[in-house]
């Protein structure tokens, strides 16, 4: 296995994830995805911001992929849009965005400059932190309210996090989940 194969490889699942961080990873898969993704983004924001707001949330988030895409010093490695396993690179990605909306700049421009050019850092942990900002005001709840619909590029979510999975079954035990 390369260097590169291991920043793909599951290091988690999405219902282990914050919400927020969760709804990051999806919504950065299907962006990448190409077209039709990008349109189910535009669509995402749209139905739970409106028009206007929805357009400066889409923005924010391409300008914020395309800044990271343009100066990262090697291309982001990422799993397909229904895969429930999360890889080292989208873990870092939406941990980024996360430290920079809480406000913990300083470590989200650590984690910048690992990621990008020294001088492209500001500008990035700017962007993630408005990315973050809408995600954790919960404008975009994608994630845990697709799940409930039962989308199948959007995985379901458990009730809270650090939750286990109850035996479905009599006499079932309740394991962690396997990797894959």
């Amino acid at each position: 296995m390369s260097a590169v194969d291991r920043n793909a490889a599951p290091i988690g699942h999405l219902a282990d994830l914050p919400a927020d961080e969760a709804d990051l990873i999806v919504t950065l898969r299907q962006w990448c995805d190409g077209p039709s993704g990008q349109a189910a983004v535009w669509n995402s924001f749209a139905t739970r911001l409106g028009p206007e707001k929805g357009r400066r949330a889409l923005r924010a988030f391409e300008d914020l992929v395309t800044l990271f895409d343009t100066h990262s010093r090697r291309q982001l490695m990422r799993n397909e849009v229904c895969c429930r396993c999360v890889g080292a690179d989208e873990c870092v990605f939406a941990r980024f965005v996360s430290q920079a909306a809480a406000g913990a700049r300083e470590d989200a421009m650590l984690m910048a400059m690992l990621i990008v050019r020294p001088d492209m850092a500001p500008g990035l942990t700017a962007l993630a932190e408005q990315v973050g900002l809408i995600l954790r005001q919960g404008l975009c709840r994608t994630l845990a309210e697709d799940a409930e619909e039962g989308s199948p590029s959007r995985p379901k979510r458990r009730s809270r996090p650090g939750a286990r999975r109850r035996a479905t079954r009599p006499g079932q035990t309740t394991k962690p989940p396997t990797m894959h």
